[in-house]
């Protein structure tokens, strides 16, 4: 069984966990824990978990929102932490004592019970990577934090049961913000975060009789309104939007099974 929850997500912090279950075991990963370390602390435990339940990190890139205490949780914890060899060498290469493990592009990683498969997405980032993550027989894909999907991004979505996505902004709300031009231009732009309109183009794309779940993800809290992304959502994937689902900055989401 897969199934996975968001611990919260916004751009004051993210952390999701995704867990895989069968013949009696379970293996946990935290994908990304943008908060500091006493209040992921707070929110795993809402999720009925400890950290010392985590079997290994995967940190996205090195934004703060992401990579928040991966090192302090990691030294705690001994938990292995993988990231990109880009993402490592941004945040100067620091030593994780052991627990460092280095991902990329198309190179599988298997963590005890769950098999995931490493993208590289177009984002302001030195070796951003997003993921799909698979028991064997359900598939979730993992995209958020990214400007614009290429084939590569499309061709990942494939056939997926559920599906963590950025809707980040409405395009007339952050027009309208007081953001500086050059914030405007680098949250809009090629390299910076999904617009509803580019995040509803791609929830097309991977829709399919099988996707069971989309999860909007990454709202901004000054540039969006989770009203406006349920309307958006429902519009691409044809269903109401009382049926969808968007993940807070302070509780994230329930845990959605596949």
């Amino acid at each position: 069984m897969l199934r996975f929850r968001s611990l919260g997500s916004g751009s004051a912090g993210n952390a999701t966990l995704v867990e895989a279950s069968s013949g009696g075991r379970t293996s946990r990963l935290l994908v990304d824990c943008g908060f500091a370390l006493r209040h992921l602390d707070a929110r795993l435990a809402r999720a009925g978990l400890a950290a010392s339940d985590i079997d290994a990190v995967f940190i996205t890139h090195e934004h703060g929102d992401h990579i928040g205490c991966a090192h302090a949780l990691s030294r705690r914890e001994r938990i292995p932490v993988w990231m990109s060899e880009g993402t490592w060498l941004e945040t100067g290469g620091r030593d994780f004592e052991g627990q460092l493990r280095l991902a990329r592009d198309g190179a599988d990683i298997e963590i005890g019970e769950m098999l995931i498969q490493p993208f590289t997405v177009p984002h302001d980032a030195r070796e951003p990577l997003q993921l799909r993550c698979t028991d064997g027989a359900r598939h979730l894909g993992i995209l958020t934090d990214l400007g614009h999907a290429t084939p590569h991004v499309l061709g990942r979505l494939l056939h997926l049961d559920a599906l963590m996505l950025e809707f980040n902004h409405d395009s007339d709300l952050l027009a309208g913000s007081r953001y500086p031009p050059f914030l405007k231009q680098r949250v809009g732009g090629n390299y910076g975060h999904l617009s509803n309109a580019a995040a509803a183009a791609i929830a097309r794309s991977a829709l399919h009789s099988g996707l069971r779940h989309v999860l909007g993800a990454h709202l901004s809290e000054q540039n969006n309104k989770p009203e406006i992304v349920r309307r958006v959502m429902a519009e691409a994937l044809g269903a109401r939007d009382d049926e969808m689902l968007t993940a807070t900055a302070s509780d994230g989401s329930p845990w959605l099974d596949l």
